[in-house]
């Protein structure tokens, strides 16, 4: 592969513009084809601890019937941008395609699998199908294992992976626990996004700003066409948050959180940048951490440690506007950003990077 040029920087505004003018062409009119066929947003009523959600419906009622599985279109702007810069590189017009076995074959099948799930869980929800009113936390989080646990075995058995980069000290080989830890990465990624999906605007900006930021990374490592796939992915998610800025006219649903969580996961274990992932996705972990705590304080001190968990809702429940909560929270999450850049830069010529044919 030919080394990082111009040209390249040209096709990665280029491919993501592409992505971007998809994404914002079929916004609408999957917002029309949704509300025609009444597949909107339902307000949960289950609690984190097998209540009522009480608080949550008095912050949230007004949102019901807002179109949801809008992580759809992020997902087929993708692959549609990926599909055309195939047949551009097979007409000879442009230097490579994003499809490419050594960088972005995973991140892509990890997309589009997981993107999948997440579309029937929404489905289930929207059509109130099963007692859970969707797919249940155990399906959700045992599939999701399943193709982790094929995912580690890809790495560990297929490119014979062992290898952590530790930023400024070097790479560690951790032998057979390499497999559970990529399957702990992508899950929990995954459902990180996932339970931060909460407000208009929240999961697509700190997407948005993540996988920037992890483009920044593939760069600098030398990876140039996973650098264009985060790119695309960036830019699908900026012209998403075009419409789900407060008040959101559609929502990502579980078809874009839980895809697009697990793909981040993916690519942080493509740059072995495990470590910046922890600081990149700062807000992600602690949201997370927020719902853990709740549901401990409740369990052994019978009280709740917030208004209402995960943190963007307690903040809400306390008197902070939405837009306050979600401006805020991007704030901290671009600065993390900055700060996953320079941990992933520290040391960077020791670290162990995949360059596969």
């Amino acid at each position: 592969m030919k080394s990082i040029h111009v040209l390249n920087l040209l096709q990665i505004f280029l491919y993501s513009g592409l992505s971007f003018v998809v994404a914002v062409v079929l916004f609408p009119r999957f917002v029309r084809f949704v509300k025609a066929y009444k597949l909107t947003q339902k307000i949960r009523e289950d609690g984190l601890s097998g209540g009522t959600a009480k608080l949550f419906k008095k912050l949230h009622a007004h949102k019901s019937g807002t179109p949801t599985m809008g992580g759809a279109v992020i997902i087929f702007s993708v692959l549609a941008t990926v599909a055309i810069s195939r047949l551009l590189a097979l007409a000879g017009i442009v230097d490579f395609s994003i499809l490419n076995r050594g960088e972005t074959y995973l991140p892509i099948i990890t997309l589009t699998v997981v993107g999948v799930l997440g579309l029937v869980d929404d489905w289930l929800n929207i059509r109130e199908k099963g007692k859970q009113k969707g797919l249940s936390a155990k399906v959700k989080f045992w599939s999701l294992v399943g193709f982790a646990v094929m995912g580690a075995l890809w790495f560990a058995l297929k490119l014979e992976w062992s290898l952590i980069h530790i930023p400024g000290v070097g790479d560690y080989d951790i032998g057979l626990w390499y497999a559970p830890l990529f399957v702990f990465v992508l899950v929990g990624t995954s459902n990180a996004v996932n339970i931060t999906d909460g407000l208009d605007g929240l999961a697509g900006g700190l997407l948005a700003i993540a996988f920037g930021v992890f483009g920044v990374i593939s760069y600098f490592y030398g990876l140039p066409i996973l650098t264009v796939f985060c790119a695309i992915v960036s830019a699908a998610l900026v012209a998403f948050l075009w419409f789900n800025v407060p008040p959101a006219k559609i929502y990502m649903g579980d078809t874009g959180s839980l895809a697009l969580g697990a793909t981040l996961g993916v690519i942080a274990m493509l740059t072995n940048s495990i470590v910046s992932l922890i600081v990149i996705g700062a807000i992600f972990i602690v949201e997370t951490i927020s719902v853990a705590l709740q549901l401990f304080w409740k369990k052994h001190f019978k009280r709740k440690l917030f208004k209402i968990a995960p943190l963007h809702h307690h903040f809400e429940a306390k008197g902070w506007s939405e837009t306050q909560i979600v401006m805020r929270f991007w704030i901290v999450g671009a600065l993390a950003g900055l700060a996953g850049i320079l941990v992933g830069l520290i040391g960077m010529g020791n670290a162990g990077i995949f360059h596969l044919p």
